[in-house]
């Protein structure tokens, strides 16, 4: 399984972020803006916190084993390659909701913020932003928790991840 690779999930929120931010322009000039939901935050927030949780859960739980303490319930290779993968897909979907909602928040904030709804707009932009770079920092770290230890002995130094 690959690893995630920040140069990926910075270029896609820069690409999301660009295109939003154009298309944040071209609604506006229509007279209206679409708005952020006041959701996307706590919902990132929300699979934030699910992936981080699930990365300490997993981490006290292969301490536990690799110090073979008495009764020690260890993790499953396959619930920690899916968890590996559901961090994967979310940090990928995070990235790209974080840049959509930050293009219109540049957007936003390069018009001005004297109306009160556009105000709310970009904070709730900004939040969003925030609570994905929460969920892209909970799901490296998870990636990097379920990482196999390197092993000379399979003959690929130890690239696999998670199983």
């Amino acid at each position: 399984m690959k690893q995630l690779h920040i140069k990926v999930l910075v270029g896609l929120f820069l690409a999301a972020g660009v295109l939003a931010w154009g298309g944040a322009r071209l609604w506006d000039s229509f007279g209206t803006l679409p708005s952020v939901p006041v959701a996307a935050p706590v919902v990132l927030g929300l699979i934030a916190a699910v992936l981080a949780a699930t990365a300490f859960s997993f981490r006290s739980r292969l301490r536990a084993q690799r110090e073979r303490r008495p009764g020690a319930k260890g993790v499953e290779p396959l619930v920690a390659a899916r968890a590996v993968v559901f961090g994967q897909a979310s940090a990928l979907v995070a990235a790209l909701v974080a840049g959509l909602y930050g293009g219109v928040g540049v957007f936003l904030l390069s018009t001005g913020l004297e109306v009160a709804p556009r105000r709310d707009q970009a904070i709730y932009a900004a939040l969003s932003v925030v609570a994905g770079v929460a969920v892209v920092a909970a799901a490296i770290f998870l990636e990097r928790v379920c990482k196999l230890p390197d092993d000379d002995g399979n003959g690929n130094g130890g690239a696999d991840a998670a199983v």
